[in-house]
């Protein structure tokens, strides 16, 4: 099939409201000089695009070469990315014969058309660029990225052709996909892969199984190398790649730049990271590998980051009545807002997906908002919660990981009791108090990290959590209450700060040595 030049496409846009079918609505973003906000690559041209309906934007990605299976491919994408609720991932339409285009290059009149939220930001290499030079931000782009490949890695679609320039940094530091068209979901399970990826992050082996494990590698290492050495990238000589490329991939042994990277691994973070590449690169694979592995330290932000006025906190209540949930507003997936945003209420009893983003703009987790939620295995907290309330997230027994980002000041008793499958969790530095039972009976949690703002650790707090194996209490915390670590039994010992003045009964189990600091 035959596709129209891009200056076709353009002129089509320009008249939009006549040329779109269902997306009539549509107008196109124009720059200063009149002509449509558009980015061009190999196979398509997008164009930014706002609804006169809400004001809101889009992306529509119009096709400039034919690709063998396209059509039937997108279908499938979209049907999957329909119950994917992540802030990774954009869900997308695929519209067939959606624009008409006047083409000289083609006997057709009417094409297809991809369309999903638009997404400011800048591409992750761009954003590394611009800030060299601010070591914080470096580390957090390490971290960030980590966080979004142990969710990716977790996953049963990959991207397909995961690179710098697929990635969007927000405003905020968020990391976005973008570009989809070599995206693998389960349904196409024994179809060839449309795309092969970028040389310079692919396998030199790569199959069309684990598509995104050695890309990951790569970009995690590079991140983190150039975080704690950001010399490496202004010395670099990889064109346009992060900080390794396909030539050293061929020959490893013989590579500067992965040479310069080993001097580095007296960093704990860094040295894991090449021995996952050297997994992936050895493997082509990372199933042998953990996503936790992926889990790194967060950075600590620097004083003068932290020099801010002090807002006042906006206090939300976190119990929810049926009077709530029946004046509530449910999302796509089901699950309830209050009228304002500002409170997640309840999600529906038979919930069936296995990621969910919570919307920006929510305050509170309501108590016993994802209660019982047995499908539920990652959970995107977006920086506006402040509360999480009594139960959120008791008895999702799938939940692997769950990331509490620094506004949280409140974790309500039994948040996440019950929660078999939790292996780690990193309390922000924003939390003052674990509530009891908040961790009760998460028999797969083997490390937790309690931030120095902690001051007290309620009663069962990690009450038969059987698989934690070692625990640092700050100096902050002057209060541990009744059975807070009970049954621990994989506990072999725990040092108590002078700090703490009060300690409840049956706090540790038997077998569990106490020392005072």
């Amino acid at each position: 099939m035959e596709y129209p030049l891009i200056s076709e496409y353009r002129e089509a846009i320009l008249a939009a409201e006549d040329n779109f079918n269902e997306l009539a609505s549509l107008r196109p973003v124009l720059d200063s000089h009149g002509d449509p906000v558009m980015s061009s690559g190999n196979f398509a041209v997008v164009f930014k695009m706002r609804d006169e309906n809400d004001g809101k934007l889009y992306a529509v990605k119009c096709f400039t070469k034919d690709q063998q299976g396209r059509d039937e491919s997108y279908r499938k994408i979209a049907d999957e990315m329909e119950v994917i609720s992540s802030s990774y991932i954009l869900p997308l339409r695929y519209l067939e014969n959606e624009l008409f285009v006047d083409s000289d290059q083609c006997d057709c009149e009417e094409f297809p058309v991809v369309v999903m939220e638009w997404v400011e930001g800048e591409t992750l290499d761009a954003y590394l660029m611009r800030n060299l030079n601010d070591k914080y931000e470096l580390e957090m782009l390490s971290y960030r990225f980590n966080r979004m490949s142990a969710w990716l890695l977790a996953q049963p679609f990959a991207h397909g052709d995961l690179k710098p320039d697929n990635i969007l940094v927000c405003k905020d530091g968020s990391l976005v996909l973008v570009d989809y068209d070599g995206m693998f979901v389960p349904s196409m399970k024994g179809e060839k892969a449309r795309e092969i990826g970028s040389p310079d992050y692919r396998h030199p082996l790569r199959n069309d199984s684990d598509l995104d494990d050695f890309s990951i590698a790569v970009i995690s290492l590079s991140l983190k190398a150039i975080a704690l050495n950001p010399d490496l990238k202004s010395k670099a000589e990889t064109g346009d790649t992060l900080l390794v490329s396909e030539k050293d991939f061929r020959s490893p042994q013989d590579s500067k730049a992965i040479k310069a990277i080993s001097n580095l691994t007296n960093d704990l973070d860094l040295a894991t990271l090449l021995g996952i590449f050297y997994i992936a690169f050895a493997k082509n694979s990372l199933e042998a590998v953990s996503f936790r592995l992926f889990m790194t330290g967060k950075p600590k932000t620097p004083a003068k980051k932290k020099l801010k006025i002090a807002k006042p906190v906006e206090k939300i209540d976190t119990s929810c009545s049926d009077k709530d949930i029946t004046e509530g507003v449910a999302d796509e997936f089901g699950v309830i807002y209050s009228k304002d945003g500002k409170r997640l209420l309840k999600c529906k009893s038979n919930l069936k997906l296995s990621a969910y983003n919570i919307k920006t703009g929510t305050k509170v987790i309501c108590d016993g908002a994802f209660d019982c939620c047995g499908s539920l295995r990652c959970v995107n907290i977006p920086d506006s919660v402040t509360s999480i309330g009594e139960f959120a997230f008791s008895k999702c027994s799938a939940l692997q990981s769950i990331s509490i980002p620094d506004s949280v000041n409140s974790i309500g008793d039994w948040a996440f009791s019950l929660c078999l499958g939790l292996q780690s969790i990193s309390i922000p530095d924003s939390v003052n108090s674990i509530g009891e039972c908040a961790f009760y009976s998460c028999s797969a949690l083997q490390s937790i990290s309690i931030p120095d703002s902690v001051t007290s650790i309620g009663e069962g707090a990690f009450y038969s959590c059987s698989a934690l194996q070692s625990i640092s209490i700050p100096n902050s915390v002057t209060y541990i209450g009744d059975y807070a670590f009970y049954l621990c039994s994989a506990l072999q010992s725990v040092s108590i700060p002078n700090s703490v003045t009060s300690i409840g009964k049956n706090a540790f189990s038997e077998s569990c040595k106490v020392i005072r600091r």
